[in-house]
């Protein structure tokens, strides 16, 4: 240690570790409760698949469990709650093909306790035979149970597995996990990709590897609560990002560093301005972000050139990766971006809107790239 042990340094110290050992047991916890919950709906499954008096309980069956359930002491397996699980197991059914060896053989179901008759084991035996499986089904599961029932609501298996993969690299929070849900970050980043790229999305999230991984169609700014007007500046704008600048990280994706503000340099005695400045880690170079309140024209991208040139040329080092330009505009034309920029420029324009996307809208846009993918194929 650089600095004394002293007695408050103990008090940290401990203090530290309490909070973070806090940390792991609810985490472990939460994994538990989901591990749980996926048991519960494979039972369930089996129960109405194989059930020898399931033909008893019919459409009461989830109603008949909920009651016998509570009134063990079992908390949080109201009919609501049960039907999640079973939409939980039937969504992750192909997990159970993973499971070394024979987790249950399930022959006979007698009402609603399970037994196993392959090698004469009894039910009060079976936590046992749970154990081993449960290490592998809590290394399976990344998040917690609330976040899954979010991602319940997720129909397309694509998407699901993307926005799972994405809570969990990032560790967003349920709330967060809503609202990149309800902004359609699945179909924008789709869209903003090449169509062959489409399908890695669902297998690996969100990978940043080179600048066109960065950007977002339209990039989606409802936090900043600004009205759709004319009325409102550039310089409103950016001041309602840096109010929210969290956020706008969030929604801007990986790795993002917020550097500065109108970031000044000097070319022939006059003075020119960057609205924003960003640092991306993961690819190691600076993203400079110019606001167009309307619609883009030749000259801004000819002045986002210009910006480039100078953080390549005065400001990066050499080992550092070549300046990133987006410039944010409300209005776009591609054959415009495409006319006046070379192939291999380090440019982009994206749109953003103050609101919402619709999420059907842009669905339909996917499955018909989706559709040309798969007659292709």
């Amino acid at each position: 240690m650089n600095e004394p042990f002293n007695f408050e340094s103990l008090v940290s110290f401990c203090g530290q570790t309490h909070e973070a050992m806090q940390r792991q047991a609810a985490r472990s916890v939460n994994i538990s409760l989901v591990v749980r919950n996926w048991l519960f709906g494979w039972y369930m499954v089996e129960y109405q698949q194989n059930g020898a008096d399931r033909a008893e309980y019919g459409e009461r069956f989830i109603d008949a469990l909920s009651k016998k359930l509570n009134d063990s002491g079992i908390k949080g397996c109201s009919t609501t709650n049960l039907r999640h699980f079973r939409a939980f197991f039937q969504q992750y059914a192909e997990i159970r093909q993973t499971l070394s060896g024979e987790l249950f053989n399930m022959h006979v179901i007698n009402g609603l306790e399970i037994q196993q008759t392959v090698s004469g084991e009894s039910a009060s035996e079976m936590p046992s035979r749970i154990s081993p499986a449960f290490q592998e089904l809590t290394s399976t599961f990344k998040l917690s149970w609330s976040h899954y029932v979010v991602l319940l609501s997720i129909d397309n298996p694509a998407e699901r597995s993307f926005y799972e993969i994405e809570a969990a690299e990032n560790s967003w929070s349920v709330r967060e996990l809503e609202r990149q849900i309800g902004s359609s970050l699945y179909e924008r980043l789709a869209l903003s990709r090449d169509k062959n790229e489409i399908k890695r999305l669902a297998r690996e999230g969100q990978v940043v590897e080179t600048a066109a991984d960065l950007i977002k169609n339209p990039l989606v700014l409802e936090f900043l609560a600004l009205e759709e007007r004319a009325a409102y500046s550039e310089a409103e704008l950016e001041t309602a990002i840096i109010d929210q600048l969290e956020q706008f990280l969030l929604e801007l994706g990986k790795g993002f560093l917020f550097e500065a503000r109108q970031k000044r340099f000097t070319f022939d005695n006059d003075h020119y301005y960057v609205d924003l400045v960003f640092y991306n880690r993961l690819l190691r170079c600076y993203v400079l972000l110019d606001l167009k309140r309307d619609k883009l024209t030749h000259q801004d991208l000819g002045q986002m050139q210009m910006y480039v040139n100078h953080f390549d040329r005065h400001v990066k080092t050499a080992d550092e990766a070549p300046t990133i330009g987006i410039v944010l505009c409300h209005r776009k034309n591609d054959a415009l971006v495409e006319l006046t920029l070379p192939e291999d420029a380090n440019i982009y324009a994206s749109k953003y809107q103050l609101y919402l996307p619709s999420k059907e809208e842009l669905q339909q846009q996917l499955e018909s790239i989706t559709r040309q993918l798969e007659d292709e194929l």
